[in-house]
């Protein structure tokens, strides 16, 4: 197996060995998905050393219950010393770390037993690769829904479309580009949110992601999302990455899908003006974009924001 370093001039060199990941999970205060989170990384078929940094945010740190530790595995429990927030906390898992490769996983998600061998053996197929993902199992209270994301991903498509098979808890990342080229996790962003979506396009930039094109990744949607009904992080989160990216602007898809977004979110808090000026500019780059008529149907009053999004969501999908 090889490890993934970054030499002179961005050459890729290789070495034998199992690189040591980070795993990161930051946590507000959710023990029983927490342990369950943490297991699923201990207990990976992956014979390099899997260090686990649990970073409890804005809560107190608490002991987990855990079973012994196999030779190869650990556990740290640190507090977020950093901005508060899920940015922050992740930054402080990636600074504590050690590991060559950082993963990241939401403390209600949990990953298949393969997923760490599967993508280190991508990755040493494709040394040049920015980061690699996985494909997820999304449950919702109606059932599982799968989404594979493209075995390669270019900063194109990430403007075109945010990728929904692209899941932060699915990345692999190496920890020299969050420490050098691409940077931390963007601790600017309004409650952090978007924060994933930011990483994508930073990763992209330098090269092209790639994926193990199964589902190793359980994310459940049955549960309430943290964001859910945050629509001022949602419209200041994506407003704040349309002026950080101005690539934006040549992708009229792209930037109107996010546009829509934003005007949703306008929409669901019941600024109507705000929400009627994102959605028509939005449909004017993009006639086709379904959350500009969103938009616009809970502006004017004709359907409620929960209505939809729990419509779209039945579907494994979010808005």
């Amino acid at each position: 197996m090889t490890t993934l370093t970054t030499g002179t001039a961005g050459a890729v060199e290789t070495t034998t060995a199992w690189p040591t990941v980070s795993v990161v999970i930051a946590t507000v205060d959710r023990p029983v998905l927490l342990r369950r989170a943490v297991l699923a990384a201990l207990e990976q078929r992956y014979d390099g050393e899997v260090e686990v940094i649990v970073v409890h945010d804005r809560t107190e740190p608490r002991q987990i219950d855990l079973p012994g530790l196999a030779p190869g595995r650990s556990v740290r429990i640190v507090s977020n010393r950093r901005t508060p927030g899920l940015a922050g906390a992740r930054n402080t898992g990636i600074l504590a770390g050690h590991g060559e490769l950082v993963a990241f996983c939401d403390d209600d998600d949990a990953w298949a037993e393969t997923k760490l061998c599967e993508q280190v053996e991508l990755w040493r197929e494709h040394p040049e690769a920015a980061a690699i993902a996985t494909g997820i199992e999304i449950r919702t209270e109606d059932g599982s829904h799968e989404h594979l994301p493209p075995s390669r991903t270019r900063f194109a498509d990430l403007l075109r479309s945010r990728v929904l098979g692209l899941h932060p808890s699915a990345f692999l990342i190496r920890r020299a580009d969050l420490l050098g080229e691409v940077g931390l996790v963007d601790e600017v962003l309004p409650r952090s949110f978007g924060e994933d979506y930011d990483m994508l396009l930073r990763l992209a930039r330098r090269g092209d992601i790639l994926a193990v094109r199964k589902p190793l990744l359980m994310v459940d949607w049955a549960r309430t999302s943290y964001f859910d009904g945050q629509w001022d992080a949602i419209s200041d989160g994506l407003t704040y990455l349309l002026e950080k990216f101005p690539e934006f602007g040549e992708d009229r898809r792209g930037w109107a899908r996010v546009a829509g977004q934003i005007a949703f979110a306008h929409a669901a808090r019941s600024r109507r003006g705000a929400a009627l000026r994102w959605a028509l500019a939005t449909l004017r780059r993009d006639p086709r974009q379904l959350r500009g008529y969103g938009a616009l149907a809970v502006a004017t009053g004709l359907v409620s924001a929960d209505k939809l999004v729990e419509r779209v969501q039945r579907h494994g999908r979010g808005l």
